[in-house]
C-alpha cells in the first residue's frame, strides 16, 4: 500500500513572494552596477569575436577616408591653403578624428535595434540589473572600436607624412575630447535605435543627420571660402568646433573657445539624451 504526499498549493502571498523580491532588487549599488557593466561588455566583445566582420568599418574606414581625401582633394584644397598635400594632411587628420565618433556611433543604434528584434534586450530587462548598464556597456565597447579606428587613422597620417606640431599630451587630449564627444553622440543613436522599427531605418536616418553635419563643417576644408549662410551654420556645428579643437591641440592655434564649446555640447547632449534613452529602453514594448 503506497501513500501519496500532497504538496499544498501555494497561497497568493507565497506565489507573489518572488515578484516582491525582484521589486526589492530594484536599487543596485555602484559596485554591482559596475560588475554588471563588465559582464555585458564581455558579452559584447565575445559577439565581435564570433563576428569579426563587424570590425571592418573601424579597420577600413580610416584608411579609405585618408587616402581618398588626401589624394583626390589634397592638391586643390592644400593649394588654396598656401601649401600642398602635406599641408592638407596636417589639416585633415584631426578633422577625421572628429568624424570617427559620428560614424561609429551610427553602428550603436543599429546594434541596439537588432538586439531588440532578436529578443536579447527583452531577456536583459527581466534580469535584476540596472537598465542603464545595458546601454552603457554598448557605449564602452563602441568607444573601444572608436579608439581602434582613431589609432589606425593616426598611423595612416604619420605614414603619409603628418607632422605633429604640438606635444604628445596635445595628441592625447585631442583623442580624449573626440572620445567624450563620440560617447555623447552615441546616446542620440541609441535613442534612434530604440525608436525606429528597423536597423535600416536607423542607418537611413543616421545618414540624413551625418551628411550635413560632416560636410557642412571644417572637417574637410576651411570654412572661409563657404557662402555666408553656410559659414553661420558651421560656426554652430559641434563637429566644426571639435575638429578645430583637435587641430589646435595637435597642430597649434587658438584653443580655448573650441574646446569649451565642444565640452559644452558634450555635457548638454549627454544630459538630455542619456535619460531619454534609458527611459525609452525601460518602456519599449
Amino acid at each position: 500500500m503506497s501513500t501519496t504526499t500532497l504538496t499544498p498549493a501555494p497561497t497568493d502571498a507565497t506565489a507573489s513572494a518572488p515578484v516582491t523580491k525582484l521589486h526589492g532588487e530594484g536599487r543596485i549599488g555602484l559596485r554591482n552596477n559596475l560588475r554588471h557593466i563588465g559582464a555585458l561588455v564581455r558579452r559584447n566583445l565575445l559577439q565581435i569575436k564570433k563576428d569579426p566582420e563587424s570590425m571592418f568599418d573601424a579597420l577600413l574606414m580610416p584608411v579609405i577616408f585618408t587616402l581618398l581625401f588626401v589624394y583626390v582633394f589634397g592638391g586643390s584644397v592644400g593649394g588654396s591653403m598656401g601649401g600642398g598635400r602635406q599641408e592638407y594632411l596636417n589639416y585633415l587628420i584631426p578633422g577625421l578624428m572628429a568624424m570617427m565618433g559620428m560614424n561609429i556611433a551610427m553602428a550603436v543604434g543599429s546594434g541596439v535595434n537588432d538586439d531588440f528584434r532578436k529578443g536579447v534586450m527583452d531577456r536583459f530587462r527581466t534580469m535584476p540589473i540596472a537598465r542603464s548598464s545595458v546601454l552603457i556597456a554598448k557605449i564602452v565597447v563602441e568607444l573601444g572600436r572608436m579608439m581602434v579606428a582613431t589609432l589606425i587613422l593616426l598611423a595612416m597620417g604619420f605614414a603619409l607624412g603628418m607632422e605633429l606640431q604640438e606635444s604628445v599630451l596635445g595628441l592625447i587630449g585631442a583623442i580624449a575630447l573626440s572620445a567624450a564627444f563620440g560617447a555623447a553622440i552615441m546616446w542620440i543613436f541609441i535613442l534612434l535605435g530604440l525608436t525606429m522599427k528597423t536597423a535600416q531605418a536607423v542607418q537611413g536616418m543616421g545618414m540624413l543627420v551625418l551628411m550635413p553635419l560632416q560636410f557642412g563643417s571644417s572637417i574637410f576644408a576651411p570654412t572661409h571660402t563657404m557662402p555666408g549662410w553656410l559659414q553661420t551654420f558651421t560656426d554652430y556645428n559641434p563637429l566644426s568646433n571639435l575638429a578645430d579643437a583637435a587641430r589646435a591641440l595637435m597642430m597649434g592655434g587658438p584653443l580655448a573657445h573650441s574646446v569649451w564649446v565642444t565640452l559644452g555640447w558634450t555635457v548638454v547632449i549627454t544630459a538630455v539624451m542619456a535619460p531619454l534613452a534609458v527611459s525609452k529602453f525601460r518602456k519599449k514594448s
